[in-house]
């Protein structure tokens, strides 16, 4: 982190004109560089054998699967019933594997919220830690406008959804926050790009979620890119620049 930390203060200006942090992205604090990662979640090994007897399932039962998959969230555990192929005491495990799952940092980030002064806001993100700083990602390309409360991206405008309230047991866990879509469908294909920020149930952790999809008028997935960015809140979030060297 030290080593990126002087190049991303002289690659940035402070913005001309002050303006409050919109509601939306106040997860973030304005203009401070704040450390984080690039995170993926990891299940216990041991569930992978409950999942394979869902799987199979699935497979047998596609129909009721597919009827039976409403009943739960996207990411959310399914109620039990026998037809997933557990018992009872092999789905009270299941859950328990499930709630064990950990985050895993994979590459160290640093984070800034800025506001340009025409009403245009965005997140720089870089990563690496090399003496010549990192590289960007993609949600450095978005552009958030307070006033439409709307996000661009290179593609088109990202619409506001519904605020996000995830359940304990969806993939990332308990939390809240925001969340924007692109989507496009033209003969050539379709694009969809997702951007969402929030903070996890207890408070403690600042989440920002990014996926862009395109596939093909034949259905082929041409490009699938998923990040979850994951960062203290607050103070404990801050990164410092380093004290100066006595001589």
């Amino acid at each position: 982190m030290k080593q990126i930390f002087p190049v991303l203060v002289a690659l940035v200006a402070p913005a001309a004109i002050a303006a409050d942090v919109p509601k939306a992205l106040a997860f973030l604090p304005k203009d401070e560089f704040v450390k984080g990662a690039i995170t993926v979640v990891i299940p216990p090994a041991d569930l992978d054998k409950y999942v394979a007897k869902v799987e199979a399932a699935a497979l047998e039962h596609p129909e009721w699967f597919k009827e039976h998959s409403k009943k739960s969230s996207p990411g959310v555990p399914l109620p039990y019933d026998p037809k997933l192929g557990l018992t009872e005491a092999e789905y009270e495990e299941y859950l328990k594997l499930w709630d064990a799952r950990e985050f895993k940092p994979v590459e160290a980030v640093i984070l800034q919220l800025k506001e340009s002064g025409d009403g245009l806001w965005s997140i720089t993100a870089a990563v690496g830690g090399g003496q010549e700083g990192g590289g960007s990602i993609p949600i450095s390309t978005l552009k958030y406008n307070a006033e439409k409360d709307v996000f661009t991206s290179p593609n088109g405008t990202l619409k506001r959804l519904e605020d996000v309230s995830a359940d304990k047991r969806s993939i990332l866990g308990e939390w809240s926050g925001h969340e924007w879509r692109f989507e496009e469908e033209t003969s050539l294909g379709k694009t969809k790009e997702n951007f969402a920020i929030g903070k996890t149930g207890d408070g403690k952790w600042g989440l920002i979620i990014y996926r862009m999809q395109e596939i093909s008028s034949e259905g082929t997935r041409i490009y699938d890119k998923s990040l979850v960015l994951r960062y203290p809140m607050g103070e404990a979030g801050i990164l410092k620049p380093p004290a100066p060297t006595q001589k």
